[in-house]
């Protein structure tokens, strides 16, 4: 079958469109037949290598993981054994652990939600990570309300759901973003939107009751001025030096949290399959709608990574299988 491998860390150019081993659906796994695959930030992290701090878990010289990709939709074409809640020609999407931008991807069942009638390949396979990560960070800011919201990192592609999902839950909806997006997270019914080529939001008098950071690049002290005497700040991001990545700011949020009245708290997002149901659900009553700038065909992937490391993509960047 084929698939995008890479054998070295590297740059977008390193990426090859070629053939590698079809995979086997194991105990409690589908094959997928993938349709279609989005780019996050976790697939970066693979090919470059960096964060050096990762290489603990993606090789320390080199890949040991060569095939990309997490987040896909497509058709199950085999069940393994112990499967029971999926069947063959089911429209599922979810996630897999790397080996995604391929024909067909082995997937663990738990890890699968049936894709309903009116959302899209294209649409499903923005949900898997991006959208579960805004959906939990609702759920750890235990945002309510008439509350004031915070999104740093609004146009990406878990900005562009966080947004969506605060004004669902009745939030006052700060986005900042850069200038190229600011109409994009407005009509995604922001209330307030900050350019941070032009404004720091940090020197301004506002304070909001919850703050969702997804893009990192401040210290904490000048990111806690920003909440109010009681509030939250949810740190989910991979931004960082070469060498740690975010793993210094998430430290210091652990390290703070004991000794101040505002919350403070770190989300490590996990796929599981009812956040999936919600979150289709949501997308197939047109409650919240994916932003997907641009596909491309699988074989142009190396394109596409490129795209979202040079310009800051809106939202999703899919590729189509």
């Amino acid at each position: 079958m084929k698939a995008i491998i890479h054998d070295e860390y590297g740059p977008p150019g390193v990426l090859r469109y070629g053939d590698v081993d079809m995979p086997a659906a194991g105990e409690g796994e589908v094959l997928v037949r993938v349709h279609a695959a989005s780019i996050n930030h976790g697939d970066r992290v693979w090919l470059h290598g960096l964060p050096r701090a990762a290489r603990l878990a993606t090789g320390l010289r080199r890949p040991n993981r060569t095939v990309l990709g997490r987040a896909i939709s497509g058709t199950v074409q085999a069940v393994g054994p112990g499967v029971t809640r999926l069947a063959v020609g089911d429209a599922v999407f979810g996630e897999v652990n790397q080996r995604g931008f391929a024909e067909y991807a082995a997937v663990a069942v738990d890890r699968l939600a049936r894709r309903p009638a009116g959302v899209t390949d294209e649409q499903a396979a923005t949900l898997p990570i991006a959208a579960t990560t805004a959906l939990q960070a609702m759920r750890r800011a235990d945002l309510r309300p008439g509350q004031s919201i915070l999104v740093n990192g609004a146009s990406g592609g878990v900005g562009t759901f966080t947004v969506q999902l605060a004004k669902r839950h009745g939030a006052v909806v700060t986005a900042v973003c850069g200038t190229r997006n600011v109409e994009l997270v407005r009509s995604l019914g922001a209330d307030h939107v900050v350019d941070y080529t032009r404004q720091d939001v940090t020197r301004g008098p506002d304070r909001f009751d919850v703050v969702v950071d997804l893009a990192g690049g401040r210290r904490l002290s000048a990111t806690r001025r920003l909440l109010t005497p009681t509030g939250t700040y949810v740190c989910s991001t991979g931004t960082g030096g070469p060498l740690l990545g975010p793993l210094p700011l998430l430290v210091a949020v652990v390290a703070t949290a004991p000794f101040v009245r505002q919350r403070l708290r770190v989300l490590t997002a996990t796929t599981r399959a009812d956040d999936l149901d919600q979150l289709a659900r949501l997308v197939a009553a047109g409650e919240i709608t994916p932003v997907i700038e641009r596909t491309y065909p699988l074989r142009e992937t190396a394109e596409a990574i490129e795209l979202v490391e040079t310009v800051h993509a809106r939202g999703k960047i899919v590729l189509t299988v």
